[in-house]
This record gives C-alpha cells, sequence and structure tokens, in this order.
C-alpha cells in the first residue's frame, strides 16, 4: 500500500460527545471479514432518516 501524503475530503461535526461503536459501522452491515466497502455504511443511522432520505444535518 501507498502511503499518502493529502487527505481531500468533508468534515462533519457529530452532535454527541461520545460515538458508540455501532453508530460508526452498525452490526447489521457486518457481513463480511473484508474490511472494504464498508464505509458507505458509516454512520447510516445518522445519515438517512427513518424513511430513507438523507439527513440534511450530516449528508
Amino acid at each position: 500500500m501507498e502511503k499518502f501524503t493529502t487527505l481531500s475530503a468533508v468534515a462533519a461535526a457529530l452532535p454527541e460527545d461520545n460515538i458508540d461503536t455501532d453508530k460508526i459501522i452498525p452490526a447489521r452491515f457486518l457481513k463480511t471479514t473484508q474490511r472494504t466497502g464498508l464505509g458507505k455504511y458509516a454512520f447510516d443511522s445518522m445519515r438517512y432518516r427513518p424513511d430513507g432520505s438523507e439527513n440534511p444535518d450530516l449528508s
């Protein structure tokens, strides 16, 4: 793996002091032993509303 020197990304402030690891990657998505592809599930319960629409506060 090549090392990187610059990271360009969007940052979002999280409205909580302590983040439970189940909020980072919910257990229902951990059905693989590979770590690749899990990023799309990061903070899923916070990024989307119950109706499936994006939460504008964390999109």
